[in-house]
């Protein structure tokens, strides 16, 4: 099992200029936040379980108002709109966890695992990019789906 290189993984990043700063993670060897692009939030994550895998993610918050939005929906539509996402995130073969009480989305996390016999800097770049495509196209969905149904009668 070969270790993840953090320097190599810093100085890719850097040449990209993703950095925004190193924090300190107890469940991880490192961990950056990284803009991309430019003031989007993202982390990269050598997990302390496993030294052979690079792990990139993003998390995103539903906006308090599209939240309320989600709830004036229907029950209904609100179903179609998780399987959806479920759908697309899959098609993208990527692992995602939906916060989504009552099937009214609060919260979605998306990540995709490197592992160290496949990890060069195109490898990398592509796979942060590939997780921010995932991320607008939830956002998309959230915009398709909300920004045009009808709010359910109280």
């Amino acid at each position: 099992m070969a270790v993840i290189d953090e320097e190599q993984v810093r100085e890719w990043l850097m040449e990209e200029d993703m950095i925004r700063e190193k924090i300190y993670d107890e469940n991880a060897n490192f961990h950056y936040i990284i803009n991309f692009p430019n003031n989007n939030a993202m982390d990269v994550i050598q997990p302390r379980t496993k030294e052979d895998v690079l792990l990139i993610g993003c998390a995103t918050e539903v906006s308090q108002v599209e939240q309320d939005m989600i709830k004036n929906t229907d029950k209904a539509i609100n179903q179609e709109f998780i399987w959806n996402v479920r759908f697309a995130l899959n098609e993208m073969l990527l692992d995602f966890e939906l916060e989504h009480p009552d099937d009214q989305l609060k919260r979605f996390i998306i990540t995709e695992d490197i592992f160290s016999d496949g990890l060069t800097k195109h490898v990398l770049v592509k796979s942060i990019k590939k997780v921010f495509k995932a991320k607008l196209q939830c956002i998309w969905l959230l915009g398709k789906t909300y920004g045009t149904v009808q709010m359910k009668k109280e």
